[in-house]
């Protein structure tokens, strides 16, 4: 077993972020009364699932479930990475999964190379469209850049999923410390409507009217709709919008949205425009849905100073930076600006490094 100490915890939040911190640690967990008082107790399929997915990127990992799995005992083993395939349950979106892999398979033994096959798109989980125009070009921020990839080959809206990607991640020895502080001005709009197993004029008919919305803002948007058929489309309907406002210092903003049931194509174009320019407002050099994974890799740095200025803190960020300070025990010094209503995070890096990588 570790040297470190098993760390205790109860229920089943902040399930797989305790799961990636004790990965990256080294320290083991144990997690109790997981939903023990609910109709259907234990462990859900996509936990397990992601459990499984941990089980193959790492070697030596040893996982014990009880026979309800109510209880978990995660003792982490080394990250080995290589070419994997994995299947995603329908009940999450791959992006579910994606995010975890980010922050655990730069510091691999091999670069990651995997397939995964599930739901690419659904209003629960980053979508693939919005990992690969937000969260990668962060990852490139911390040094992470030459082979870092993610591909979808087929689409799969929610229910039935069918969808497939593929995800790169090359290795690194150690990150590289970030100063992120001047968010600049917003100077383009990019999006991408896309749609699986309807008309095509749906993709269209949300673009225009999204595109209607922030004309008004600025003159710089383009949005290009995404329309998969046939083998490509997965196993159901369904279309969505993926927004990205780019600003003049390189920050990307994203906001996404998913057309429910029953839900115009206007509509939805308009809700994602409103919820970008939501975004937006909130300021920060980071948007709400990549918070944590900068946190994270800011923890992770050489031992220099990081800082990064963020927008309104979610709470799954807040529940974070609790899980960080205690699986590493790092503290962030937070200053607030009451002008701009964002907050600057600074921190010492833990001078982690990657001790599997291979060497030549």
């Amino acid at each position: 077993m570790n040297k470190v100490g098993m760390l205790k915890f109860q229920g089943s939040s902040q399930f797989r972020q305790r799961i990636i911190c004790s990965t990256l640690s080294s320290r083991p967990v144990k997690i109790t009364n997981i939903r023990d008082d609910q109709e259907r107790p234990g462990l859900t399929d996509y936990e397990v699932s992601f459990l499984r997915l941990l089980d193959k990127i790492t070697n030596g990992t040893k996982i014990d479930i009880n026979g309800t799995g109510t209880q978990l005992t995660y003792i982490p083993g080394l990250l080995i990475g290589g070419k994997l395939q994995h299947d995603c349950p329908v009940s999450r979106g791959i992006g579910y999964f994606v995010e975890a892999l980010i922050c655990l398979a730069p510091f691999s033994k091999l670069p990651l190379d995997i397939t995964l096959t599930g739901i690419t798109n659904n209003d629960l989980d980053l979508t693939i469209d919005t990992i690969r125009t937000t969260t990668l070009p962060i990852v490139r921020k911390f040094g992470i850049e030459e082979g870092l990839h993610i591909k979808i080959l087929k689409r799969g809206a929610p229910p039935g999923g069918g969808g497939s990607v593929i995800f790169k991640c090359p290795i690194v020895q150690q990150l590289k410390p970030i100063q992120l502080l001047d968010e600049g001005k917003i100077r383009r709009v990019r999006g991408i409507a896309y749609a699986t197993r309807v008309s095509p004029q749906i993709p269209n008919r949300v673009l225009d009217t999204a595109k209607g919305i922030l004309l008004k803002f600025t003159p710089d948007v383009y949005i290009s709709a995404d329309h998969y058929k046939g083998g490509e489309s997965g196993q159901s309907p369904g279309y969505g919008l993926t927004l990205v406002a780019e600003t003049t210092t390189g920050c990307c903003i994203s906001a996404e949205c998913m057309g429910a049931a029953g839900e115009s194509p206007e509509s939805l174009g308009e809700r994602t425009a409103n919820f970008l320019l939501e975004e937006i407002l909130n300021g920060g050099c980071i948007d709400s849905n990549n918070q944590s994974l900068a946190l994270l890799f800011m923890v992770l740095c050489p031992e220099d100073i990081s800082k990064i200025k963020l927008g309104k803190l979610t709470p799954y960020t807040i529940d974070f930076i609790r899980n960080i300070k205690e699986f590493f025990g790092t503290v962030f010094k937070i200053e607030t600006d009451d002008d701009s209503k964002t907050i600057t995070f600074t921190c010492l890096g833990t001078g982690f490094k990657n001790m599997a990588r291979k060497t030549f």
